[in-house]
């Protein structure tokens, strides 16, 4: 997907994985329940065996994966609150497209 912000560069974390937050929401927005939330942490290869950061655009829906994390009953992960906004928009840093 291209970036939709003017001047930032596309492309992601090198390493990371991708989990929408909405994936971890009920239809009525409440956060899905304790066995949901690891069956979908987990496919994304979050299981508690290695430190977990969270990012996202901006830094704010990022919480959302790292409260998931906890309500799963997982190790408590960090929010990356520069995410893609400082990472992106730094020419030293490698991308992943």
């Amino acid at each position: 997907m291209a970036e939709p912000r003017a001047g930032m560069r596309s492309g992601h974390i090198p390493g990371s994985a991708n989990l929408p937050y909405t994936e971890l929401l009920a239809p009525d927005q409440t956060m899905l329940p304790p066995d949901a939330l690891r069956a979908r942490l987990a496919a994304a290869g979050v299981n508690g065996s290695r430190p977990v950061v969270t990012s996202c655009g901006s830094g704010v829906t990022a919480t959302i994966l790292t409260l998931a994390m906890v309500q799963a009953g997982l190790p408590i992960g960090a929010v990356y609150d520069g995410s893609w906004t400082e990472w992106g928009g730094r020419p030293d840093t490698p991308i992943a497209t």
